[in-house]
């Protein structure tokens, strides 16, 4: 579904840090330049009071992106007695032939960081790799090319 949003619990927990630190710090440091530009007066042609407007845009869309997605995303628990198949927080193995084994953990779009290992779950291989088991064989198609990756190990 694209409307439904998946977080880890870790990944939940970083975006309330965020939101906290952007509704508090931020929020107010901003608040302190948008003062200032405004005492400097002729706001038509002050530089700075643009600027900050513009940054204070970007910032509550932040703020209310972060709010709508901790109250909406489905909260993916680790599981403690691990996955019979491939699911959102799982960290599944694979092996593409003669290559070395890579490992992924499956992560909702929001955070997903390719260099750290974490694919989403809407991308190309997160979708191929849904549901799917230890032993089966995969075909995948992205951007890049077709791949066929063996699953290894879920955990």
């Amino acid at each position: 579904m694209p409307d439904e949003h998946y977080l880890t619990a870790d990944g939940a927990e970083r975006l309330r840090q965020e939101l906290q630190r952007l509704t508090t710090v931020e929020r107010n440091a901003l608040a302190k330049r948008l003062r200032s530009a405004i005492q400097e007066g002729d706001l038509s042609e002050n530089a700075d009071y643009s600027k900050a407007k513009e940054d204070q845009a970007f910032l509550e869309g932040r703020i209310q992106e972060l709010e709508y997605l901790l109250k909406n995303a489905t909260i993916v628990e680790a599981s403690k007695t691990g996955y019979d198949q491939v699911e959102v927080g799982a960290r599944v193995t694979v092996r593409e032939e003669d290559f070395e084994p890579e490992t992924f953990m499956l992560v909702g779009a929001k955070e997903a960081d390719p260099s750290q290992g974490k694919i989403s779950n809407e991308s190309p291989v997160g979708r191929a790799l849904l549901g799917k088991r230890v032993g089966d064989t995969v075909p995948v198609e992205t951007p890049a090319g077709s791949f066929v990756f063996k699953i290894i190990k879920i955990e």
